[in-house]
């Protein structure tokens, strides 16, 4: 491989769509039948459909081969982003119940996939606050979690030393100065609270946020379950679906809350039903009946 081409051919390529010093790290080529010939251009972004569509032409006449998909991959392993956290003093019953359902977790691809699923609710907000591509960081993570085969779980617990410590290691490629980022001013607030500098201190603070909502789903799943832990927020939502108003509120989530403790369940129908009673003034008999 000529020392200036492809990868020299590249660094031009970038100077000329960005007008700033860029360069090129890695040109790999895989052989993998029935595909004659895949050429991966690795790292950056958001240039690197526009770097793959220039230097086309330039590929076809070096390799004597003609060039079919010229895409980006949202699978970045070669740029990981970690964090960390370590809770001293927790309880043992609830630090060793955490590390239990985080085995569960890595030993099986079901619960895995909905393990991961609650990870993803702290980061996807995030990454929409901030004006990202919520689609291909989840793809990111999600295809990280398959390395070696199998599905696996992109956060573990573990108690060490009487203290709960979590990890997350997954890629999480954003961005904080281009797209929608630059442009959404309700982006650039965002990024304004949170601190950002650069993309990569964005990064982090999103699987962190995403390891602490993991923490918070495994200790209710651990402890109350998660019918009482997460029902409950249900709760508001249901009172808001079945019609009630902002001063029946109050009254219909009290019982609401009292129903799930009794009957490990609820529902819409049920919700109406309640609200009804309210509005008939016998709210009073019916928490006596649940």
């Amino acid at each position: 491989l000529p020392d200036d081409y492809p990868l020299g051919r590249i660094e031009e390529t970038l100077d000329l769509l960005q007008n700033r010093a860029q360069m090129a790290v890695e040109l790999k080529f895989e052989h993998d039948d029935p595909i004659p010939q895949v050429i991966d251009i690795l790292r950056q972004r958001n240039l690197i459909n526009q770097v793959c569509e220039a230097l086309k032409p330039g590929l076809e006449e070096w390799t004597g081969e003609r060039v079919g998909l010229c895409i980006l991959s949202n699978l970045v392993d070669s740029k990981l982003t970690r964090a960390e956290v370590r809770i001293p003093g927790i309880d043992p019953e609830v630090g060793h119940g955490i590390e239990e359902a985080s085995l569960f977790a890595e030993t099986d691809p079901y619960r895995a996939a909905t393990h991961n699923k609650g990870v993803l609710n702290g980061i996807d907000p995030v990454v929409i606050a901030t004006g990202n591509d919520w689609r291909a960081v989840e793809a990111g993570v999600h295809a990280w979690c398959t390395r070696g085969g199998r599905y696996r779980p992109v956060t573990t617990w573990r108690m060490t030393e009487g203290a709960l410590v979590g990890r997350f290691e997954a890629p999480v490629v954003v961005g904080s100065v281009g797209g929608v980022t630059k442009l959404h001013p309700t982006a650039q607030v965002c990024l304004r609270i949170l601190g950002v500098k650069h993309a990569e201190e964005l990064s982090r603070i999103i699987a962190a946020v995403g390891l602490v909502q993991n923490l918070g789903a495994l200790r209710a799943l651990s402890t109350v379950g998660i019918v009482k832990g997460h029902m409950n927020l249900h709760a508001a939502n249901l009172a808001i679906a079945a019609g009630a108003a902002p001063g029946e509120m109050g009254e219909l989530k009290q019982l609401l809350a009292a129903t799930i403790a009794a009957e490990k369940r609820i529902t819409l129908t049920r919700a109406k039903e309640l609200l009804a009673a309210i509005r008939n003034g016998f709210a009073a008999e019916r928490r006596e009946e649940i």
